[in-house]
């Protein structure tokens, strides 16, 4: 043809991926390896424990030079707690006494308080991206219309808990220092959770015996509250970008569906391969969500079997950033959207 151009090959679309074919075929990966989950727990807790004392002891050398390790410690406690996540789903020990135990005990270091947590994580796990369902184990996520109905007031409280700081900073120090003293939200749901909450307080608190009898309040104080809160930071960082983003997936109750909001609404958060290991390969939380009951060690290999899910809802580290200004969802768009945006589709309206 005479000044015709080829054409190039069209691009490949994306292969569908069926959520509910999917939850079925991942069953394959449910059944926790005994030998594996001992050995992943005790290369966390006890480099975890060692770290701990060796940041005590360092103090004495200078406080800079223990607060160099914290970081270090604050991640190996985000492991324990990822592991005590996976025993709140039953995914750890093949028995449920052995994973609530287990989950009990780890939350002594966390803490948080298993029995609580676990039945606010299993409310959020089964609501996902239900708009008519909000507010239980998420972050408080506002539609763009009942942010414009809310009063002055309402509507600067709730920017102030959106900002990073709050979010990043003092939110997490509140949620693992204070709101997790009490069972906040199942006080009136029986006795179990009132004993969840103080046993862990109590036994938490007889475990700093020892160092604070050794090295004094203040020095234990330096050192365990740095590491709760980078720990903390890091696990709320997280939990953030896992469902926050652009292009996340919400909807009423009406048409609403558990495994598309748990495939679609779910990020994989590709990380580098140290930071994997360090937060238990949670990234790949789309898998997650879509079945709990993986190991978390075994996420990997749902990757390797199944690599149309790598690119679904795929986020770096440094694409986290410009995530952590969406603060709105638009309905209109159906998507996330930053407080500049959504005044601008409210004048526009």
């Amino acid at each position: 043809m005479d000044g015709a151009r080829t054409a190039g090959p069209a691009p490949i679309a994306p292969p569908l991926i069926d959520p509910q074919q999917l939850m079925r075929d991942l069953k394959a990966f449910r059944d926790p390896r005994p030998v594996r989950s001992g050995w992943e727990l005790a290369i966390t807790l006890i480099p975890f424990l060692l770290l701990f004392a060796a940041i005590v002891t360092a103090v004495e050398a200078g406080y800079l030079l223990a607060l160099l390790l914290t970081p270090v410690a604050g991640l190996f406690l985000l492991r324990l707690f990822i592991i005590q996540h996976d025993c709140g789903h039953g995914a750890f020990f093949r028995g449920r006494a052995g994973n609530d135990w287990f989950g009990r005990a780890l939350g002594v270091f966390t803490l948080t308080p298993y029995d609580c947590w676990r039945r606010s994580h299993a409310q959020h796990h089964a609501a996902t991206g239900n708009l008519d369902a909000r507010g239980i184990g998420d972050v408080d996520t506002l539609t763009v219309r009942e942010f414009q109905e809310r009063g002055r007031w309402q509507r600067f409280q709730y920017r102030l808990y959106r900002h990073p700081l709050v979010l990043l900073g003092l939110g997490p120090a509140y949620l693992f220092l204070l709101r997790h003293r009490l069972p906040i939200g199942l006080m009136k749901e029986g006795r179990k959770y009132w004993v969840s909450a103080l046993a862990t307080n109590l036994v938490t608190a007889m475990i700093l015996v020892l160092p604070i009898y050794l090295a004094g309040f203040g020095v234990t104080a330096m050192v365990f509250f740095p590491v709760l809160l980078t720990a903390a930071s890091t696990g709320v960082w997280l939990f953030y970008i896992q469902h926050q983003f652009a292009d996340a997936h919400w909807h009423e109750e009406s048409d609403w569906s558990f495994h598309d909001a748990a495939l679609h609404g779910s990020s994989h958060l590709d990380l580098p391969p140290v930071l994997r290991w360090f937060t238990g390969n949670i990234g790949i939380h789309h898998v997650h969500h879509l079945a709990s009951r993986i190991p978390f060690y075994r996420l990997p290999e749902v990757l390797e079997k199944h690599p149309a899910l790598r690119d679904l809802n795929r986020f770096t580290a440094l694409k986290t950033i410009s995530a952590l200004r969406l603060a709105l969802w638009d309905e209109g768009q159906r998507k996330l959207v930053t407080f500049r945006e959504a005044a601008r589709i409210s004048a526009a309206a």
